[in-house]
């Protein structure tokens, strides 16, 4: 389950009849949030519900959805869950995004670090040539670091940001990830962008404006 705010009301006065620029997205709690340009759809809940969790009826699949809360954009006219690992070559792909918040368990949040944050899923990095084998092996083929960058802490906040490439089928792919540790330990938040290499250098200012919006609050005193 998740809250979207689609204009707040600040937005809507400055800009007047032409709408709303961005849509605003927060978690449950409230606690992550985020914005996207308001061109970019929705995918339906229930359709990335049934991709992340099986089966609703499933008490496991209950369970896990209680503990993450999820969200997902795409750039394109048509969207697609798809578009989380592939689009189109070239300039023509567009971008998509996908946040998840996810309330850690006890042996997770014992080995919370940050490059817990970095190997999560979907489109874990690799930290370790054993790790990338086992990427590779699972379809996950021509990783390539860009960069990698430890967040200035927040509030006791901690953040990694990292953007790296991966071969998906026959293009390579360009991923985006922040992701946020709370400052209790309890709860991981992270935000992924999709884009071809090309798109993403001719959008670059677009997905910042994305990533750059991409907080989490400080809730809990450490």
């Amino acid at each position: 389950m998740g809250t979207v705010v689609g204009a707040a009301m600040a937005a809507s006065v400055l800009s007047g009849c032409a709408g709303p620029e961005y849509t605003y997205v927060r978690d449950d709690t409230g606690g992550t949030y985020f914005k996207v340009p308001a061109s970019w759809r929705q995918i339906d809940q229930k359709t990335l519900d049934k991709e992340l969790f099986g089966d609703a009826d499933s008490a496991t699949a209950q369970l896990a959805r209680q503990a993450m809360w999820t969200a997902a954009f795409d750039a394109y006219d048509e969207p697609s869950l798809t578009h989380l690992v592939l689009g189109s070559a070239g300039n023509d792909d567009k971008p998509f995004v996908f946040a998840k918040v996810q309330k850690l368990s006890e042996a997770e949040q014992n080995a919370a670090s940050l490059n817990l944050l970095r190997v999560s899923p979907p489109m874990p990095v690799p930290l370790t040539e054993e790790q990338q084998k086992e990427f590779e092996a699972s379809g996950l083929t021509g990783f390539e670091l860009l960069a990698d960058e430890v967040l200035p802490i927040t509030d006791g906040v901690r953040g990694v940001h990292t953007v790296y490439n991966y071969r998906v089928g026959d293009t390579v792919q360009t991923f985006d990830r922040t992701a946020y540790l709370s400052a209790d330990g309890t709860t991981a938040s992270t935000l992924l962008i999709r884009c071809s290499p090309a798109c993403y250098r001719q959008r670059a200012a677009e997905i910042g404006t994305v990533v750059k919006s991409f907080k989490v609050k400080h809730l809990i005193n450490p």
